[in-house]
């Protein structure tokens, strides 16, 4: 019997291959998938991982002048993220974020992924305890994980400081996803508590680094960074993953970052790219 070779040819493979790369988009930006795409995203849509502007306050992480007060209340005295919510055509924090904490699990890997590399605050390594911003438990369990922790319990590891729960979310607080900005600068404290590790933690003169995966209006940091004082901390400071910037509240003048040239075709009506 003869051995087995492969057809030199096969006409429908090359069809079958072509079809899966038109069916086969980023659920970004629509675009073609490349090399360097991961969890369906493609490169183009992943460089939307932007840092925030260089000249932005050390407490409220918005460029507003050193002339000028924070425009947000802030308890803490130095506050950053790792990047810009609105950086990358189209924004990438404001795509990706939605989709996280709707349960996309890969989407959430290959972001942890890049938290892992990207560059930290110095005063990072300055803090003795890290803890996070709480998440609703009836949340948590549905999605399964917690971005938050897992974004604090890896900065952790990173800089080697102890990781514990210092605050909880009552099962009957507040849900601030949805609601409008009034809504949500009127959280109320009570939408917190201190968790029980934090009744045997000895918190006197201790420096705390609170961790969130996005910062808006500020609003959750600052009930929880109370509570933190309260307990007895000396300094709260605060680090998110994404810190969405004043502009695109309406009333700031921190420009649009984007990784590429507006193509001219792609202008809005009336606009000019």
């Amino acid at each position: 019997m003869a051995p087995f070779e492969m057809p030199k040819k096969l006409p429908f493979l090359g069809a079958f291959l072509h079809l899966r790369s038109e069916v086969l988009r980023c659920r970004g930006c629509l675009g073609e998938l490349g090399k360097d795409s991961e969890a369906g995203l493609c490169g183009y849509c992943w460089s939307g991982l932007l840092p925030l502007p260089h000249a932005r306050c050390e407490r409220c992480a918005l460029v507003h002048g050193s002339e000028r007060e924070c425009p947000e209340p802030v308890a803490w005295t130095h506050g950053d993220a790792l990047w810009n919510y609105h950086g990358g055509r189209p924004a990438f924090g404001a795509l990706l974020m939605p989709g996280i904490k709707a349960g996309e699990w890969g989407w959430r890997a290959a972001l942890l992924g890049r938290a892992e590399t990207a560059p930290l605050p110095e005063f990072v390594a300055e803090v003795n305890l890290i803890t996070t911003v709480p998440a609703h438990p009836w949340r948590r369990w549905s999605r399964g994980f917690d971005l938050a922790e897992d974004t604090a319990r890896l900065v952790a590891k990173r800089v080697e400081k102890p990781y514990a729960k210092l605050l909880r979310k009552p099962l009957r607080s507040p849900r601030q996803t949805g609601l409008p900005e009034s809504k949500r600068r009127r959280l109320p404290q009570k939408a917190f508590a201190l968790s029980a590790v934090t009744a045997n933690s000895n918190l006197e003169g201790k420096i705390i680094l609170l961790v969130d995966d996005v910062w808006t209006t500020g609003t959750t940091l600052l009930r929880c960074a109370e509570w933190l004082t309260k307990a007895g901390a000396a300094e709260v400071r605060v680090l998110t993953l994404f810190r969405a910037l004043e502009d695109h509240k309406g009333h700031g003048n921190v420009p649009i970052v984007t990784h590429r040239s507006m193509d001219p075709r792609d202008a809005p009506r009336g606009e000019k790219a």
